[in-house]
């Protein structure tokens, strides 16, 4: 998996534990394609503070995964699920899931 997915996928689990200004950076790096200067200048910062937070950001999502192992859970249950065969209960979690 690439280095950019697994963040995008991490931030999904975990996005909400950062500061406001870390998932903003965030959002506009990642998923707005937004480039540091471009982040800065919107955010009247400098283009070292928005460096510095995004990368303060991405370490504290790989931190949060390494302790909780949410992603990692989730993938073992859902294919327990599967295994399972019962597609009613395969809708259900994934509903609960938001997949």
């Amino acid at each position: 998996m690439e280095l950019q997915d697994r963040l995008i996928i991490l931030f999904d689990y975990y996005g909400e534990l950062l500061s406001d200004s870390q998932k903003n950076y965030f959002i506009d790096y990642y998923f707005h394609n937004l480039t540091l200067s471009e982040i800065s200048e919107n955010n009247n910062v400098s283009k070292n503070a928005v460096s510095k937070d995004l990368k303060l950001a991405c370490s504290k999502l790989e931190d949060f995964d390494s302790k909780l192992k949410l992603v990692e859970k989730d993938k073992k249950i859902i294919n327990l699920i599967k295994e399972t065969g019962n597609e009613e209960l395969i809708e259900n979690i994934n509903n609960i899931l938001d997949l």
